[in-house]
């Protein structure tokens, strides 16, 4: 049933936070009516069933943190205005596409002014673009970034001037290597290039520019500032984040192997290191990103380091997994910041809400998701072993839970339940995986208070008195039964205990954030995360669950072993973050954290060696842990094979392949794909299941053929090349390039077949007419069926 009261009572709490709100936002007037009752209601109808439950009125609390994107204890105008997508017909309420959450349309400006069919908006296509932003703009449809948040910040000043041929090249050194600091240089073909970028923020337009990495020049790359909090709380002129696109024209353009580039402004965490330090931790622990540095110059002028942090895309899984053809998705931080696979019924909307898909959309794999959530959470801890390890790597959550809690990592599962990935594998398997890590190792101030601040938040309630807006009038502390009001179900006996602000049971923990002494078993009894709640349960994952937490800790946080990192990366950044104009916060916060010296008085946080001596002692001395032995962590990524070319072979062998199908076959799915015929020119059947067939030399094992795969003697097979791997049929997970490649076929560690082609005529398949024969000519497409000359 919806209470009529309850909804009133959060109206109440948004007015009075927006009160506040405008007292410390600067930037100007604020449009009330944007606070949707809809908005409000639907954000509280977890259920999504039309109605607020009791217990769902009482997650009022709760949903007030979750507004909080940034985490900082205050509520600003902008987290108190959904970010509603572009108006229009064809959504609810008049809203176009998905309504609110993650998987909300973009403003799709890109095909429209792309006058040329180049792929990409030149200055002129760029100004018709910006034409019609501004008029959604003045529509309501597109809201700006309303400027930064917190403290004032010294506004940013011209770097230095910097030249390609005045900086140091490393050919020789892997992209990510943690102690290089590589110089990328951007040229955009416009002055305006930070404006115009910041109005484009929110459609499909990147701005194309040249790159210019170790002498060797990338044109047409695509840029956009990325990020939420850190494009929004951040003024022009500062360093905010920046994503580029290799391949915004040339869809093989790629630097050092990589399609995508994150550069990250290290907003909040003045150590400049939590991202490349909780890297440098998890390496051979989990798969997570690989992070480094990079300094910036745009136009010639010095934009100073940002955090280079691998993307989570078919290259990184392909890395760590061998298999690319799954689906993948971002759990982020907004709206709702409610991602912890609680089950939710068997409509997808509210998944959709929570849960934003990077891969194709398929029902198939919004179902795979729904099961998950049902069997985690309805299955009773006796049998969940069982029925979950078929369909979650449990092994993987383990760890991944292990270090989001040892790292203190204030942007994490256990204090958000979001800011993670999930990766469901073809095997229909699915993978718990890291997302932020710029905000471990508590690189920041508690909840409530910035650094260099004490403005009033609207923080944990303090000894009694009721969170900002909580107050009804009446004059004094809440009494217990008042308190009880604005309490969740798992607060009112305990209010500390695991709740969802963290802490450790029973006090301490650090408000928000946590400190060096959150609980490893914070938020264990809570349904909101059954990540932690269900499954830590099972005493068998408790147990390991603990064992990882312990290992992390005395191996990991041994100042022998991360004390040297620490120290260099300081000497890496020193010099530049000294003489970075447009930082986010100041040198001597950058100092203070990284140094071996003792803590300055008045310093917002410990710093990174303060923590580290401190958490690793707290986590080692922990009731539970220290009854347990240590656990040799075992690497959680695929071993490299050896591939030989001398062993078994099968009678198997790659006879055509059509790399340019604009009008030739059409797919199971009436798509025209890229195909891969293969025949057996033996006498026996042969089983192919678990052979690998490949488009890449330096990894030859990039897409697994399904178990049950038979062909028997005198046979064709054909495989799309498409990376469809979720629909029916065999469909590979890459494509084949008309520019020419090779493809290779893989039998245990054995190399049974391998093509190299050229150039492609379109609708023209390249292949043999006999497979005793090494000679491949153009041929009229047949696949599956015996070759033919090109007539």
């Amino acid at each position: 049933m919806c209470r009529l009261p309850g909804v009133a009572a959060l109206l109440v709490v948004l007015s009075g936070q927006w009160i506040y709100a405008q007292l410390n936002e600067p930037e100007g007037p604020f449009n009330r009516s944007s606070l949707r009752p809809d908005f409000i209601y639907r954000a509280l109808d977890t259920d999504r069933d039309g109605t607020l439950s009791e217990a769902e009125i009482e997650k009022v609390t709760e949903f007030l943190w979750t507004l909080d994107r940034d985490q900082d204890g205050v509520l600003s105008s902008d987290e108190l205005v959904p970010d509603f997508p572009p108006v229009g017909p064809g959504g609810p309420n008049g809203r176009r596409g998905g309504g609110m959450g993650p998987n909300r349309p973009e403003l799709k400006l890109l095909e429209k002014h792309d006058k040329d069919g180049n792929g990409y908006l030149d200055a002129v296509e760029r100004k018709l673009a910006l034409k019609e932003v501004q008029a959604a703009n003045a529509n309501g449809r597109q809201r700006p970034g309303r400027g930064p948040r917190g403290g004032a910040r010294e506004p940013g000043r011209p770097g230095p001037k910097v030249a390609p041929d005045q900086v140091e090249v490393y050919t020789d050194q892997a992209f990510y290597d943690p102690m290089v600091l590589r110089t990328l240089f951007i040229q955009f073909d416009s002055d305006n290039w930070e404006e115009e970028m910041a109005a484009l923020k929110h459609t499909d337009v990147e701005m194309p520019a040249t790159v210019i990495v170790d002498g060797k020049t990338y044109p047409m790359v695509g840029i956009s500032f990325r990020g939420q909090s850190s494009f929004s709380h951040v003024s022009a002129g500062l360093k905010r984040s920046l994503n580029l696109s290799m391949d915004l024209v040339d869809s093989d353009q790629r630097l050092y192997g990589y399609k995508t580039l994150n550069l990250l402004n290290c907003n909040g965490d003045s150590s400049m290191m939590s991202s490349a330090l909780y890297s440098f931790v998890a390496q051979d622990f989990l798969p997570a990103p690989k992070a480094n540095f990079v300094k910036v110059v745009i136009n010639g002028e010095s934009w100073g380091v940002y955090s280079n942090v691998q993307q989570f895309n078919k290259d990184f899984l392909l890395e760590h997994y061998r298999d690319s053809s799954g689906t993948r998705w971002k759990v982020p931080g907004s709206p709702g910041a409610d991602g912890g696979l609680r089950y939710l019924g068997d409509q997808l909307e509210g998944y959709k809400q929570r849960f934003e898909i990077k891969s194709k959309d398929k029902e198939q794999s919004w179902r795979a998701l729904v099961n998950l959530c049902k069997v985690q959470n309805e299955t009773p801890s006796s049998e969940l072993s069982e029925a979950i390890e078929p369909i979650l790597n449990v092994d993987g959550l383990l760890r991944f839970l292990a270090m989001d809690v040892a790292l203190v990592n204030s942007d994490g599962y256990w204090t958000r339940a979001s800011d993670y990935n999930l990766f469901l594998d073809s095997a229909g398997v699915f993978h718990v995986i890291p997302h932020d890590m710029n905000e471990a190792f508590v690189t920041r101030g508690p909840r409530g208070r910035r650094p260099g601040g004490d403005r009033p938040g609207f923080g944990p309630p303090q000894r009694g008195r009721p969170p900002l807006g909580f107050d009804d009038g009446r004059p004094g502390e809440l009494d217990e039964e008042r308190r009880n009001d604005f309490r969740g179900p798992a607060e009112r006996d305990d209010r500390r205990r695991g709740g969802f602000r963290g802490g450790r049971r029973g006090g301490g923990g650090g408000p928000g954030h946590g400190d060096a002494t959150l609980d490893p078993l914070v938020s264990i009894e809570g349904d909101r995360m059954p990540l932690r709640s269900r499954i830590l349960a099972v005493p068998v994952y408790r147990q390991k669950y603990l064992q990882y937490v312990r290992a992390i800790a005395e191996k990991k946080f041994d100042v022998e072993i991360i004390g040297p990192v620490i120290e260099g990366y300081r000497e890496l950044l020193f010099d530049e973050v000294k003489a970075d104009t447009r930082k986010l916060t100041s040198f001597d916060a950058f100092d203070a954290m990284s140094s071996r010296d003792a803590d300055q008085a008045g310093s917002p946080s410990p710093s990174l060696y303060t923590f580290l001596k401190d958490r690793r002692e707290f986590l080692l001395n922990h009731d539970e842990i220290k009854q347990l032995g240590s656990l040799e962590i075992e690497p959680s990524r695929f071993a490299k094979p050896v591939v030989t070319t001398n062993g078994p072979k099968p009678s198997i062998a790659i006879s055509e392949l059509l790399a340019s199908n604009k009008k030739s076959n059409k797919d199971p799915q009436g798509d025209y794909e890229d195909w891969i015929e293969l025949v057996n020119y033996g006498e026996d059947r042969v089983d192919l299941s678990g052979m690998y067939l490949s488009d890449d030399p330096t990894n030859l094992f990039k897409w697994r053929i399904p178990n049950g795969t038979v062909l028997e003697a005198g046979q064709y097979l054909v495989v799309w090349a498409d990376e469809d791997g979720n629909d029916p049929g065999l469909h590979a997970n890459f494509k084949l390039s008309s520019k020419g490649e090779s493809v290779s076929l893989v039998s245990g560690e054995t190399l049974v077949d391998k093509v190299e082609f050229g150039v492609q005529k379109t609708d023209v398949s390249f292949g043999l007419l006999d497979v005793s024969s090494e000679t491949w000519f153009e041929l009229t497409p047949t696949p599956g069926k015996p070759n033919q000359r090109l007539k």
